[in-house]
């Protein structure tokens, strides 16, 4: 259907009482051009106009539903919307932007990938993770020997901290001392890491053993500031536990204190 715009007409007038017997319309379909009809309609002095129009637009719709059933309309809204529920996310480019993304961040090879889609994030590891019931995923790279630390020990470890993209955001070995802390206390591990998917992660390991653990976002610390993540995300550690000492409360006069060796 084509638009025709009418810039100038000239209206004869009815009898002499001045009306207009004649009118301009915007619309008309390329069969009228073809045939060099004019772009307006008689508006008779009897009122025989408003029919006219009527019929006109009437017309108009006609050629508006047809145009609109014909095959080549049909495969234009069918292709609008298949692109509307394609899904705009390729897994295997996201991880392809991810493998250089902690390629620039130094991460270690076997560093777990995380693909975010919307709000929900996939999380691509190895078969040799573990997943438990609250969430947390770990794979034990040397298991220790011994016995696993208990509620109100105190453990002595060296951990990587990791962010999503690889970036380490705290190590102990850098540090120049290993972390220490008592199980069961709810304690923060230094860098201000929120101990429970920590302490979930590092609870059965033996001396000497090295662990890589992943803590959901529940499960990871408080989102501020004070912390190394501006947003609730998934942290990755690198573990390795050194000892497990046992402790007691000391007192003397005044002064209490809990002594571990």
């Amino acid at each position: 259907m084509e638009l025709v715009s009418s810039s100038r007409s000239v209206l004869p007038r009815c009898g002499g009482g001045g009306g207009v017997a004649a009118a301009p319309f915007r619309t008309a379909s390329a069969s009228s051009r073809r045939k060099g009809t004019s772009g307006f309609v008689a508006l008779g002095c009897d009122g025989e106009g408003k029919k006219s129009v009527a019929e006109g637009t009437v017309r108009r719709r006609a050629a508006l539903a047809l145009l609109l059933a014909s095959p080549a309309m049909s495969v234009a809204f069918s292709a609008h919307g298949k692109t509307k529920s394609r899904n705009p996310y390729d897994e295997r480019r996201l991880l392809q932007q991810n493998k250089k993304i902690q390629e620039a961040n130094r991460a270690p090879d076997d560093f777990p990938n995380f693909i975010r889609e919307g709000f929900e994030v996939k999380v691509v590891t190895s078969d040799n993770y573990i997943t438990r019931d609250s969430g947390l995923l770990y794979e034990d790279i040397k298991v220790g020997t011994g016995n696993s630390p208990k509620d109100g020990q105190q453990v002595i470890f060296h951990y990587v901290g990791y962010n999503e993209s690889g970036r380490r955001i705290d190590s102990t070995y850098i540090q120049g001392s290993p972390a220490k802390i008592r199980l069961g206390n709810k304690t923060l591990v230094p860098g201000k890491h929120d101990t429970a998917g920590f302490e979930e992660g590092i609870r059965d390991m033996k001396p000497g053993g090295k662990r890589r653990i992943i803590i959901p976002p529940e499960l990871g610390p408080p989102v501020g500031p004070s912390t190394f993540f501006s947003a609730k995300q998934f942290e990755v550690f690198d573990i390795e536990l050194l000892a497990v000492q046992d402790c007691q409360r000391r007192t003397i006069a005044f002064y209490s204190d809990v002594v571990c060796s």
